[in-house]
């Protein structure tokens, strides 16, 4: 825990005996002197998510706060459900409430930056979770190699198209660092390759739809591709759909993220060619016992750095894995992310 939070704590206690030993009958009853430290002493973590639209989100928040509380701390979740703003106000509501740490899963990674530098003015770690927030300075960022996220989608569709053909992007929100970092992953293989990415699109905030929308706009305009990058499984849903409704879905290769268990059906089934597992529950728990550790007032060692445009920040690096029909059974089932029956539904 931070110093003079321990020194503020240690006084406060040593307040509360002098006044026990200087109050009249005290000493009478033992029983008072053996009771349980209280709960104020756990350190307090405040997260703040940014929606529970995208499936992974609450298997983050149940490992963490599972991990955290196993550890001894208390975690207080907040869901800003995909609202900047909402966000900021959870960030000031954990620095009134003197929280330990403040873990964020940030709705915009670009306008944190001032209630991030408010938090730590008062004494309290902030960590970057998944997203790096920019310009900030937190104390830590932990997330997986988002630029390795974008480099496989583009290899895979790279070994399974002819030379030469086109492909749609349809890429996160432009307010996720995130997606700037698959980008580059992904747009570095694709031009040294003789695909083609005819048509581009970015989903403001994640929103699924997006995806739909831009696909049948696609079509509608005459574009012919082999191929479609979905920035994560969620978009490559609403691309599926599309492709479904055009007779498309068996011949256009669809690549996406997360590993989310209609993508995982639908690998099996033959209509997404890959996805990027990312093992989400090591993600959490890892970042649990890291935030407990700085709290308490230890300084982990992280091996990577990261630029968050203003400043260098730590940074755990987590490696993401590809999934194809080949080894689906083996990185998702037998890996216990999802159930054989879950995964098979439709062909069983």
């Amino acid at each position: 825990m931070n110093q003079h939070k321990v020194a503020r704590r240690a006084l406060a206690f040593l307040l509360t005996l002098a006044l026990l030993f200087l109050s009249p009958g005290c000493g009478k009853d033992s029983t008072e002197a053996k009771k349980e430290p209280s709960g104020e002493n756990k350190p307090l973590i405040g997260m703040s998510l940014d929606s529970f639209l995208i499936e992974r989100w609450q298997r983050d928040r149940d490992v963490f706060v599972s991990t955290a509380s196993e550890l001894g701390a208390e975690v207080n979740v907040q869901v800003a459900n995909g609202d900047p703003n909402e966000q900021i106000s959870q960030i000031e509501y954990f620095i009134k409430k003197n929280v330990d740490a403040i873990v964020v899963v940030a709705v915009d990674c670009y306008g944190l930056s001032d209630i991030v530098q408010k938090a730590r003015d008062a004494g309290i770690y902030v960590i970057s979770y998944d997203r790096l927030i920019m310009n900030a300075n937190t104390d830590l960022y932990i997330s997986f190699d988002n630029e390795m996220v974008g480099t496989m989608m583009a290899e895979a569709l790279v070994a399974n198209l002819p030379e030469g053909s086109n492909i749609l992007s349809i890429c996160g929100s432009p307010s996720d660092q995130n997606v700037s970092q698959a980008d580059q992953g992904f747009n570095a293989v694709i031009e040294k390759s003789t695909l083609n990415v005819v048509a581009q699109e970015y989903a403001p905030n994640w929103l699924a739809e997006t995806a739909y929308t831009f696909v049948n706009k696609s079509v509608a305009e005459g574009l012919v591709f082999e191929g479609v990058r979905c920035g994560n499984d969620d978009l490559a849903s609403q691309a599926f759909l599309a492709l479904s409704e055009h007779r498309l879905a068996s011949t256009v290769k669809l690549v996406g993220q997360d590993a989310d268990l209609a993508a995982c059906q639908r690998i099996v089934e033959g209509t997404q060619l890959m996805t990027v597992y990312k093992p989400v529950e090591k993600l959490a728990k890892e970042a649990a016992e890291i935030v407990v550790k700085m709290v308490h007032g230890e300084t982990p060692t992280m091996n990577d750095t990261i630029s968050d445009g203003t400043y260098t920040v730590p940074y755990k690096k987590l490696t993401p894995i590809m999934v194809t029909r080949d080894n689906i059974d083996e990185v998702i089932i037998d890996g216990g992310f999802h159930r054989r029956e879950q995964v098979y539904l439709n062909l069983d």
